[in-house]
């Protein structure tokens, strides 16, 4: 009897505490996964030059408070309020500064920036540009300000004088802005010299690259409005690097050397004595890349460094990183080997040493110390969920920095003798800590779970067998905050499925939206299987797509509806999947190409026809239709839509300037021909991604649909 009775209470104390939780909208989780749900950080982490103290920003990003590495304490060191006072600005966030030096920083607000010296506490404004104007790019001594009006390059100089570095009045002639579309690491187009002698450029002719229609609905009548977009097989635009010497006002330009004008240059460099600067130089077929390096003053070549050839693709995305500003060596990123390796040669061609031989992919170089002879990179380790920190000597003796599995971000101060590191894994929210040169730990700040007090899910990290039948793939599996192992849940797939992107990592909420918890709460599993092909895990692991998007990857998918079907809890009459992009792409593909598997399917942004999609990317992957018309053939999502089972529904945004709508409405257009009915909904004016609070009406789209269709 007593038992009974304690049972009972029991039972009622759970549903007590299960009815005071509270639940989250769908709109709460899309818009508020990273504001009110966001984890605390020092924000703006920065350590101040040449110093053991540092800096971060509170309330809003509107008070800079300052702490020592000898005393965490933080104090008041300035704010926004204070600053606006002196120099008669309205600077609105600390975000984006810039330090000069340990006492003196750059500070910008609308195209207005301004110095301001923590001794005086004084300010003055040092530059102003046009609202017309865009990349702002300084020099090293914050005098010179590059920055592009239209298609040309500018700078203004420390007299506020604006000097023309280019004056092209053919409109498709571009300088100073990012080539190939951003492929190939590019995320910018001015390179300034280290003394700020020279002023290095990509510049572009588009002259040959067919104008696209996208047509703007806010103009009346509608109007039509043309980007360049270089579609795979067709003609593209030819790149050329200037160098423009800030003495004599006269610009040298550099073409590829291989005289095929079509051909790629990035990775752009510069020698700490400016004598030289470094092009990577990639044949169009992107299985044939030399890295050159040429004359700063003559534009002259000098010689070729290194060679590497792929029957697959050779892709380049790091510049040459130089650890010391009296040397000329430089460190490479290179997976030759099969994965991300850093090499270290010197300024004549000679590989000196190979400092780090992973079994893992290096990421990105984050730093070195003051004697230039160690290096901080991140990397994924032994674990591809995974980001953390090495040190590794020039001699290629290497060491773990974070010791904490999850994913990191590193600061290392000016000596390369404290690291802050803050990061998060599937049971931490955020953790900032503060290591010395021992790798001695101090914490700093432990968050929260925002989520604590409301009915969320949870998620599981396991590994699966690809189709090939050795290769592991991660899964991500998240169940409703009831779940009941003997009922029958559905289930949406969440697809990406496609390279330089990775759904599943061992960060808070295991790298998943929060919307997806919602799903779940929904009385659904929601499920993510990371196929061959994602980041991450090395040449061998992404390159079986080559020529065959979508084959090896949906054979994967399959292996994770099998995986699902093997579950007492899953219902396997009704799973659902989703994508955008090429996740996109692949929910279009499976529901097509696998009929038999899904009964309902929304593919947002997706390309259907890999011949519409651009050169650089496409490329890489599938070749040319003269090449391979057989893998453009069988990925081409036309040739299947005889074979839909489901219910699909369609999205774009009209003004897509990735995956254009010729994709979508090919597709449409061929299931009119032949009497198929689907959903199509589009989203005026939007681009590749829908952003905003448009996005809420689109994950309420999506999730509806599924809902109320997968029954």
């Amino acid at each position: 009897m007593y038992k009974k009775i304690l049972f009972i209470f029991s039972l009622i104390s759970a549903l007590s505490c299960q009815a005071q939780l509270k639940t989250f909208t769908l709109d709460e989780a899309v818009m508020q996964q990273a504001r009110a749900f966001k984890a605390d950080r020092l924000s703006g982490f920065q350590w101040i030059p040449n110093s053991t103290n540092y800096v971060y920003y509170t309330d809003g990003n509107s008070k800079m408070m300052q702490a020592t590495t000898s005393d965490a304490k933080a104090k008041e060191l300035v704010t926004l309020a204070e600053i606006n006072a002196v120099l008669g600005a309205k600077l609105k966030s600390f975000v984006g500064l810039e330090w000069i030096d340990a006492t003196t920083f750059l500070i910008s607000e609308n195209g207005k920036y301004y110095t301001y010296s923590l001794i005086t506490k004084s300010g003055k404004n040092i530059q102003d540009t046009s609202e017309t104007s865009e990349n702002h790019t300084f020099d090293a001594t914050k005098n010179n300000l590059a920055f592009t009006e239209d298609n040309n390059l500018y700078f203004l100089n420390k007299n506020k004088e604006k000097i023309a570095v280019t004056s092209n009045s053919d409109h498709n002639i571009v300088s100073g802005q990012s080539i190939s579309r951003n492929e190939f690491g590019i995320n910018g187009g001015i390179f300034w010299s280290p003394k700020s002698t020279y002023l290095a450029f990509y510049q572009k002719d588009e002259s040959e690259v067919a104008d696209y229609p996208l047509l703007d609905i806010n103009e009346t009548p509608g109007k039509l409005v043309s980007i360049k977009y270089p579609m795979i097989g067709q003609k593209s635009e030819k790149p050329r690097v200037g160098i423009y010497n800030l003495a004599t006002g006269k610009t040298v330009f550099i073409s590829p050397k291989s005289g095929n004008i079509n051909d790629y240059l990035t990775n752009l460099s510069w020698s700490p004595d400016e004598k030289y600067i470094l092009i990577a130089e990639l044949n169009r077929e992107q299985n044939d890349m030399n890295l050159n390096v040429y004359d700063a003053n003559t534009g002259n070549f000098i010689r070729t460094i290194l060679n590497e050839k792929n029957n697959a693709w050779v892709e380049p995305e790091h510049e040459a990183f130089f650890p010391n500003s009296k040397s000329n060596n430089f460190i490479w990123f290179s997976e030759k080997d099969g994965f991300q390796n850093l090499y270290y040669y010197s300024i004549d061609g000679k590989l000196i040493q190979q400092i780090t031989n992973n079994k893992f992919p290096a990421r990105e170089i984050i730093g070195a110390n003051t004697a230039g002879n160690e290096i901080y990179f991140k990397a994924t380790g032994s674990n591809p969920t995974n980001m953390l920190v090495y040190k590794v000597t020039l001699k290629g003796k290497q060491t773990l920095i974070t010791k904490e599995e999850g994913v990191h971000t590193v600061a290392v101060s000016t000596n390369g003798k404290w690291f802050f590191d803050e990061f998060s894994n599937h049971s931490t929210p955020s953790k900032s800590l503060l290591y010395d040169s021992k790798l001695n730990a101090t914490s700093l700040l432990v968050s929260k779970n925002k989520y604590e007090g409301y009915q969320i899910g949870t998620s599981e990290i396991k590994t699966i067998k690809a189709a090939d039948g050795a290769t592991d793939l991660f899964t991500r599996l998240i169940k409703p905050s009831n779940f009941d192992a003997t009922k029958k849940y559905p289930v949406m797939v969440y697809v990406y499925g496609g390279p330089h992107a990775q759904m599943i990592t061992n960060s808070f909420l295991d790298g998943a939206n929060l919307w997806m918890y919602w799903m779940a709460e929904q009385g659904y599993l929601v499920f993510t299987v990371d196929n061959r092909g994602s980041d991450n895990r090395g040449f061998a692991f992404e390159s079986v797509i080559h020529g065959k998007l979508g084959v090896n990857e949906m054979d994967d998918q399959i292996k994770g509806v099998d995986y699902l079907k093997s579950l007492p809890y899953v219902d396997g009459n009704r799973l659902a999947v989703h994508g955008w992009s090429f996740g996109g792409f692949m929910t279009s593909s499976l529901m097509l190409r696998k009929p038999d598997t899904f009964k309902v399917g929304v593919a947002g942004g997706p390309v259907t026809d890999w011949k519409w999609y651009e050169v650089m990317y496409g490329e890489r992957y599938m070749d040319t239709p003269a090449e391979n018309q057989k893998g453009f053939d069988e990925a081409n999502t036309l040739n299947y839509v005889n074979n839909l089972k489901g219910k699909l529904l369609l999205i774009h945004g009209t003004s897509d300037d990735t995956v254009v709508m010729q994709h979508n409405f090919a597709l449409v257009k061929k299931f009119v021909e032949v009497g198929k009915q689907i959903d199509f909904f589009p989203y005026p004016m939007a681009k590749h991604n829908v952003l905003g609070k448009d996005r809420v009406h689109l994950m309420t789209k999506v999730l509806n649909y599924i809902i109320d269709n997968n029954k």
